[in-house]
């Protein structure tokens, strides 16, 4: 599979602590980024989201459920890391979650409301946060990592953009936009 379908912007990297002002860039663009997913996706039928937005990847529908799953799963984590010292997160199997029944049941919008209403409050705790509440952290057992909150903001920011390229991708090849 080609590396540009499956990373289009790229695999995260992590460049270090950020500057307070790219750190507000991150959050501001967290909180929009929501918008550009419901944009990119209006009008789309039940034929369009049950398309693969790769070969053997998600639907855009599961990639849309996916986005809120790990959202809910990152703003969770975000509050562990600000009230505890270090805490073990838990990780949950990402594909075994996209193929739950919800998944199928539930309109994509509810998962777009969801990111929407999410991402406001997201955005609005890291802003309360001081410079020191970044560098708090939290173990990610799968992968064996202790990770600071200012590289989880940069974790999630790419992640939100990381599958918005995805569906815009989709697009551009199937003619939708």
């Amino acid at each position: 599979m080609s590396e540009v379908l499956q990373y289009p912007i790229g695999k995260f990297v992590y460049q270090g602590v950020m500057p307070e002002t790219e750190r507000n860039r991150l959050i501001e663009e967290l909180q929009a980024v929501p918008s550009a997913y419901r944009t990119l996706i209006l009008g789309w039928n039940e034929e369009r989201l049950d398309t693969p937005y790769r070969p053997g990847g998600w639907t855009a529908r599961q990639l849309l459920h996916h986005v809120a799953d790990s959202h809910l799963n990152g703003y969770a984590r975000t509050k562990l890391a600000l009230t505890e010292p270090n805490p073990t997160i838990r990780p949950y199997d990402q594909n075994a979650w996209a193929e739950l029944g919800d998944v199928l049941l539930t309109p994509v919008g509810v998962s777009l409301q969801l990111l929407e209403l999410l991402h406001q409050r997201w955005a609005d705790l890291f802003r309360s946060l001081q410079e020191t509440d970044f560098m708090k952290t939290y173990y990610h057992p799968g992968d064996q990592a202790t990770v600071t909150l200012d590289e989880h903001l940069a974790r999630y920011h790419w992640h939100s953009h990381h599958h918005l390229a995805h569906l815009q991708a989709l697009a551009e090849r199937e003619n939708w936009l």
